[in-house]
């Protein structure tokens, strides 16, 4: 793995773990084993190097939620993919803990692919409910893009509930509370 990649791939882990203000140059440095001429070499800043990782950050969760959402099966087969794709529930959502961030909020850069995350997985959500819709095995009286919204927003608000308990067990109550909700649309 090269000098930048184990820098933005540090950033990306101790974002995580410690948001922006805990994430200082020197924690990234030496988590990734890289001088602070390396750093600075490829990057202008703590700032740039935040963006480069939250970007990477929004991709990956974009891929997983993808690979789900566009699998074989029903539309309610691939939300419940979705639903059940593998997590870190105890360390909460790689992107989803930045919109929590105040620094990452007030920095309309760092936060810019925070929400367009966000505004993607609901748009996808919604489109893969509105195929159900169509395709008779949803509701006709459901509202795909609030559905959407309510799917996500409970995926979030899960893994805070789950780490306020330290235990996975809200979060997967959560789900399954939203799965049963769903499946209460089907006709």
């Amino acid at each position: 793995m090269d000098t930048v990649e184990r820098l933005i791939t540090s950033t990306q882990e101790l974002l995580w773990d410690r948001g922006y203000v805990g994430t200082s140059p020197k924690a990234i440095q030496q988590h990734a084993q890289a001088g602070q001429g390396s750093m600075y070499h490829h990057f202008a800043g703590k700032s740039e190097l935040a963006l480069a990782a939250i970007s990477r950050s929004a991709a990956e969760l974009r891929e997983e939620a993808e690979s789900a959402l566009s699998g074989a099966g029903t539309a309610v087969e691939r939300i419940s993919a979705y639903l059940d794709r593998e997590r870190e529930i105890l360390r909460g959502c790689r992107v989803g803990r930045l919109a929590q961030d105040p620094d990452v909020v007030a920095s309309e850069e760092l936060r810019r692919p925070v929400g367009e995350t966000f505004d993607w997985l609901r748009d996808r959500l919604a489109q893969v409910l509105a195929e159900g819709k169509a395709n008779g095995e949803l509701a006709e009286d459901l509202d795909p893009v609030d559905v959407a919204a309510a799917v996500a927003a409970v995926v979030q608000g899960g893994y805070v509930l789950a780490r306020a308990a330290g235990s996975e067990e809200p979060f997967t109550h959560a789900v399954a509370g939203v799965r049963d909700l769903l499946l209460g649309k089907q006709l």
